[in-house]
């Protein structure tokens, strides 16, 4: 960002919003028309998730299939473990709503047959290419392969296994994609103090919840974008799916300006000022601000206590633009060995007012703060993964095979009740199921208990249903719009 000027910097977020707005009296439906919800035909209709029920399961067993596993093997079993990872795909996971997600259509289109997955193997073997017709192919080949995890690309020009029968290898064109953020404790370990590498906890994952609201906030506010979905990593980080056919649509060169518009800390681990901006500030750095000036108080100086030591002030000192004001805060801090860092930046005020120094500019200062604030805030992208189309990231609902989590959405109504030590594992959805008791009264009208609603997984399944049906319903009406646009003209008798 610092090295671009802002009305060039910026542009291309009203250039965004602009582009593809849709007209709200559009979404009306037309009469007799079917009911969204009549389309998109539940996964109860199916056998998508069996039940546990008695009968369900005297109807589906056969040699192949995974009967559930007990509560005290699920504690002892690894995530990695085939045969939990089997019960968990065969009977968890959501592939209906993960086909309409990437299908766009309750109807199989290009959109899934032409998207391209990658599945890791056991034996760490990285299958490319992969491609199918519908939710249960994938799911047949998985049950069959058993990855430890897959990752999903784009939608190509053809089918990705026929890539190799095409005359010319450039033939073969990725056309959309989600535009996809990935952001990972491990870039914070340059500021975090209570965790460094693959450890997390609850202190350190408040970065997280202040990189989704920065971010969110921008692609909402400035692009104009609706559809985004927040999946938690499994282990220490948050991926964004920006999901609206505007996003999805775009070529590299977008991506990378949108990548461009979000990047501000630049710089690895052992450089020195990382956040470099130019004034004034543009709206979505002062916006930015606003949202993390309490976390920078409370999570950041309170809670992390990032300038405790000698060694830790110092890099403070480096951050400040006047000599004179750093050598008599030096001075405050020798004389008080382990002052709170919460302390230290109230001093840097209360020293600046007492005249410390005189050749001191009040505005530099003003700035340098800023600059810091965003500095230990701001969210630290992997900007390599927003600007390529071609780019894979893993899945939603997938099991982390070093810790058994589920790889969650993350509800950014509640971000800030979002515990990523209390996502359920793959051993204890399993145990939840046997434990789990058919109520004494049951409607022999009813629908059989899916197994997945017997677990803590319930909610999560829920939200990424109706994060899929929201999406489908503005494909949906952009469609009929477009009919409507591009139709003839209605002749008046």
């Amino acid at each position: 960002m610092a090295d671009a000027a802002p009305s060039e910097s910026f542009q291309v977020a009203d250039q965004i919003k602009e582009e593809d707005t849709i007209d709200d009296s559009s979404k009306e439906e037309k009469k007799g028309d079917v009911k969204l919800e009549d389309l998109f035909a539940d996964a109860e209709s199916d056998d998508e998730f069996p039940s546990s029920r008695p009968a369900a399961a005297t109807q589906s067993s056969s040699p192949g299939e995974m009967t559930p596993t007990s509560s005290q093997e699920g504690d002892t079993l690894k995530a990695s473990d085939p045969e939990v990872m089997k019960s968990f795909y065969q009977r968890l996971f959501p592939w209906r709503y993960l086909f309409q997600w990437l299908n766009h259509s309750p109807t199989p289109t290009n959109d899934f047959s032409h998207r391209e997955f990658a599945f890791t193997l056991s034996n760490d073997a990285y299958l490319r290419y992969q491609a199918f017709p519908t939710s249960e192919h994938i799911k047949k080949d998985v049950l069959r392969l058993m990855p430890s995890r897959f990752e999903i690309g784009p939608v190509y020009n053809t089918n990705p296994r026929d890539r190799k029968t095409l005359r010319n290898s450039t033939a073969f064109k990725p056309l959309s994609k989600e535009l996809c953020f990935d952001i990972d404790l491990t870039d914070y370990d340059d500021i975090r103090t209570c965790c460094d590498k693959a450890n997390i906890c609850n202190k350190c994952w408040q970065f997280m919840t202040m990189a989704i609201k920065v971010v969110d906030a921008a692609l909402r506010e400035d692009f104009g974008f609706k559809h985004i979905m927040w999946v938690y990593s499994g282990r220490r980080g948050a991926h964004a799916w920006v999901c609206d056919k505007k996003a999805r649509s775009m070529d590299d060169q977008k991506r990378r300006a949108v990548a461009g518009y979000l990047e501000v800390i630049r710089g690895g681990a052992q450089s020195g000022k990382k956040v470099n901006l130019r004034r004034p500030l543009h709206p979505h750095l002062t916006r930015s601000l606003d949202i993390l000036k309490s976390h920078f108080q409370e999570d950041v100086l309170e809670v992390q206590n990032p300038w405790e030591t000698d060694e830790q002030a110092e890099k403070l000192l480096q951050l400040l633009p006047d000599r004179q004001l750093n050598e008599s805060l030096r001075k405050k801090w020798n004389s008080a060995p382990g002052r709170a860092s919460l302390s230290k930046w109230a001093d840097i005020d209360a020293l600046a007012k007492t005249g410390a120094s005189k050749s001191l500019d009040a505005k530099a200062l003003l700035e340098a703060k800023q600059d810091i604030v965003l500095e230990y805030t701001y969210p630290r992208l992997d900007i390599e993964v927003s600007k390529k189309l071609n780019h894979l990231l893993k899945s939603p609902f997938v099991v982390h095979p070093g810790t058994g989590r589920v790889c969650v959405p993350i509800d950014t109504r509640s971000l800030e009740d979002f515990d990523p030590l209390g996502v359920p594992t793959v051993q204890s959805l399993l145990a939840e199921i046997d434990a789990w008791k058919e109520p004494e009264e049951v409607d022999p009208n009813s629908r059989p208990v899916q197994d997945w609603e017997k677990t803590s997984l319930k909610p999560y399944v829920e939200q990424f249903r109706a994060f899929v049906l929201a999406l489908m319903k503005d494909e949906r009406d952009v469609k009929v719009k477009r009919e409507r646009d591009e139709g003839p003209e209605s002749m008046d008798f």
